[in-house]
């Protein structure tokens, strides 16, 4: 076999060359920190990064996602401690025109500092998120989702909230309609009310409590009527459940004292009369904030009520504004533990975050010892290479005859 100069020649070249594009390769490794530049280099280890890039992807979205919802749970839930603290007032409010030594234009100057919380508790209602929604918009609403009419205070809004839409469905908003109209009725259990003398069609000169609960175990859900029969020191009532017409309870009437009955005990006060009745009806949601403070104030301006007119308002009212405080308080109960649970998921996704960096990193990353060490070793081979090339070049027979 003849091996000619020119064949020695250009296999020195062309080593040369591939040692040339290895060191170039090599360099280009360690200027970018990266050990895959593209797929071919290593299919198996490329896949692992774009998987990695696409779940960190997922992430930074979800991450966006929780920042929105956060924005409106601290909003919200800001808003409901604004609302309660205007209800606190309104409580005082009714309080003070409970006071015997109040007349008609004092209890009617109370109605008006009522009123105008009113207009407060309407504006936070219907406060903006600052992104062109509202806070208590429910499912959306491009209007304040509360309208306030002759009527009352109308909800405009879709109830329920909106929600970001990724796996694990932030909040957005606040059901306004839950938060503001649907606080149950009574003390929670039952609603307690005073009805028009049955004999005269006057109002009840006695009154009744709010009531509570004693034996949770003997409540029937039914409602009832008492009714009291005869007048003074002979007068005596009966229990009646309205629900199955049974008589469940029959005494003697004794101002201040605790009728109990069915798990259930009420206090009647005040002077009885034949014909005064009173009504106990299972609780129900549906009060609306704003309908027992429109009661409120419309009881205040009332004038010449007598003191147990006043009596009966003041406890049916403080009884209603504290069910609509309980019931705000709870939905801001639920905007705290919603906050809460979006701590934890920010604290998952980071981890998360940081285990697909990690995973990408180990994928497509260089290490960097390595790398240096790489590029000597080809960086030597290179030379070696040019080296053997020059000797080569001298060993042809021109070069013989000419020495």
């Amino acid at each position: 076999m003849r091996i000619s100069t020119s064949n020695m020649f250009d296999a020195s070249i062309l080593t040369l060359q591939q040692r040339q594009q290895q060191m170039q390769d090599a360099q280009q490794r360690l200027t970018s920190g990266k050990r895959i530049e593209k797929a071919s280099d290593d299919p198996t280890a490329a896949a692992r990064a774009e998987r990695a890039l696409t779940a960190i992807g997922r992430i930074d979205a979800n991450q966006r996602a929780l920042e929105a919802s956060r924005n409106g749970m601290q909003l919200s839930e800001s808003a409901l401690g604004d609302a309660s603290e205007l209800l606190q007032q309104v409580r005082e409010a009714v309080v003070a025109a409970g006071n015997a030594s109040y007349s008609d234009p004092e209890r009617q100057g109370l109605a008006s500092k009522i009123a105008g919380l009113r207009t407060q508790l309407l504006s936070i209602a219907n406060r903006s998120d600052g992104a062109g929604g509202f806070l208590f918009g429910g499912q959306g609403s491009s209007d304040p989702p509360f309208l306030d009419e002759p009527t009352g205070v109308r909800y405009t809004g879709t109830p329920g909230a909106v929600q970001t839409g990724n796996l694990e469905n932030f909040p957005l908003t606040v059901d306004g309609r839950l938060a503001w109209l649907q606080a149950r009725s009574g003390n929670g259990t039952f609603s307690t009310s005073s009805l028009p003398n049955t004999v005269t069609g006057l109002p009840a000169k006695t009154w009744i409590d709010a009531g509570r609960v004693t034996n949770p175990s003997q409540l029937t859900g039914n409602d009832y009527q008492i009714q009291i029969s005869g007048s003074g020191a002979g007068a005596t009532y009966n229990v009646t459940n309205t629900t199955t017409g049974a008589v469940v309870k029959s005494d003697t009437f004794i101002s201040g004292k605790s009728i109990e009955f069915d798990g259930v005990s009420v206090i009647l006060s005040g002077a009885a009369e034949d014909g005064d009745a009173f009504n106990l009806q299972a609780s129900a949601p549906g009060m609306s904030v704003f309908g027992v403070i429109d009661q409120a104030i419309t009881e205040l301006n009332s004038p010449q009520r007598s003191s147990i007119q006043i009596a009966q308002s003041n406890s049916s009212r403080l009884r209603d504004i504290d069910a609509v405080m309980v019931n705000l308080q709870n939905v801001r109960s639920q905007v705290g533990e919603r906050l809460n649970n979006l701590d934890g998921s920010e604290q998952r996704m980071a981890d998360n975050k940081l285990y697909n960096q990690s995973e990408r990193s180990s994928a497509e990353d260089l290490d960097m010892v390595q790398g240096i060490s790489d590029f000597q070793n080809q960086q030597s081979g290179y030379d070696a290479a040019l080296k053997t090339y020059a000797m080569v070049q001298k060993m042809s027979l021109f070069q013989y005859i000419s020495m």
